[in-house]
């Protein structure tokens, strides 16, 4: 394999992925371009990224998963990615983890911007189910409001796509 080829992770595989964290029995909601995707939108994406919840025995669970799928600190200047430390304690030094697995990109967010975190989330997520498991989804009005308080020009678009998707809904 050349070193180009080394440093792409694979593909995303999504059914690999929520069957994994559903084996381990893992709480989060799904969140950013795969969920909104789920709900209509039109841009394909080539990761995940889910909000966890936070708590001991969720952080636990979570560990075990991500070690299953092989987790690595992802990074551009490493082809062979970082080692990582899949524990609960070293889940919970970090607002953000940028992985990549046996299932592709991962990216683990615990309070993303204009959110209070899992329980937030929660509260008003959509409920799909695929491959044959449940994956709780982030509501297009709370990834509206996530992306308005991140406010970067990519977000800045996208909310103006999940409003007329929104209006369009209640219409």
């Amino acid at each position: 394999m050349s070193e180009a080829g080394a440093s792409r992770p694979k593909p995303l595989d999504p059914e690999k992925l929520f069957r994994a964290l559903a084996e381990h029995d893992v709480k989060y909601v799904l969140v950013g371009a795969l969920a909104a995707r789920l709900q209509g939108f039109p841009r394909l994406t080539a990761d995940a990224e889910i909000t966890p919840a936070a708590d001991a025995e969720n952080l636990d669970r979570l560990a075990r998963a991500l070690r299953a799928l092989g987790a690595r600190v992802f990074t551009e200047s490493v082809p062979e990615k970082l080692e990582f430390d899949c524990s609960p304690e070293m889940l919970s030094r970090a607002e953000t983890w940028s992985l990549v697995t046996e299932t592709g990109r991962l990216y683990l967010i615990f309070t993303p911007p204009g959110t209070r975190g899992y329980d937030d989330l929660a509260r008003t997520a959509a409920e799909f189910r695929m491959f044959g498991v449940s994956v709780r989804v982030a509501s297009l009005e709370d990834l509206i409001r996530s992306k308005e308080a991140a406010d970067r020009p990519q977000d800045r678009q996208d909310v103006v796509v999940f409003q007329e998707m929104v209006r369009r809904r209640k219409a």
